[in-house]
């Protein structure tokens, strides 16, 4: 298997597994992987008028500073995304979060909401 494929592979199991956590908490998937030009969320949700936009990151080393996770030019691509999604999407006021959940290889999921703002 070509490198590019497995870390594609364990991408997609990652964002599988928060997908069904999210179902399980009464979540409705909105869109997965919804790119444009300048980046991409893995993961729109709603629930009732809450809006979330999810960054999912694969970790194997326990040792990592969530805060350097999503750094700000990585945040500032998310959040002109979901301005984009909103824009096209979305004609009633909703609430918008941006949340960051970390798989790590055991497939333990730490889910951290309002991981950031936007500016």
């Amino acid at each position: 298997m070509k490198p590019n494929t497995t870390k594609k592979h364990i991408g997609n199991h990652g964002e599988q597994l928060v997908v069904d956590q999210l179902e399980q908490a009464g979540f409705t998937i909105e869109a997965r992987n919804y790119a444009k030009r300048y980046g991409e969320i893995d993961i729109i949700a709603s629930k009732k008028d809450l809006l979330t936009f999810i960054e999912v990151k694969n970790r194997f080393n326990p040792l990592f500073d969530m805060t350097e996770l999503i750094p700000r030019s990585k945040q500032r691509k998310i959040v002109s995304v979901a301005k984009a999604f909103l824009a096209h999407y979305h004609t009633v006021e909703v609430t918008c979060r941006f949340d960051v959940a970390l798989v790590t290889r055991s497939n333990n999921i730490t889910y951290n909401e309002n991981a950031f703002t936007q500016e």
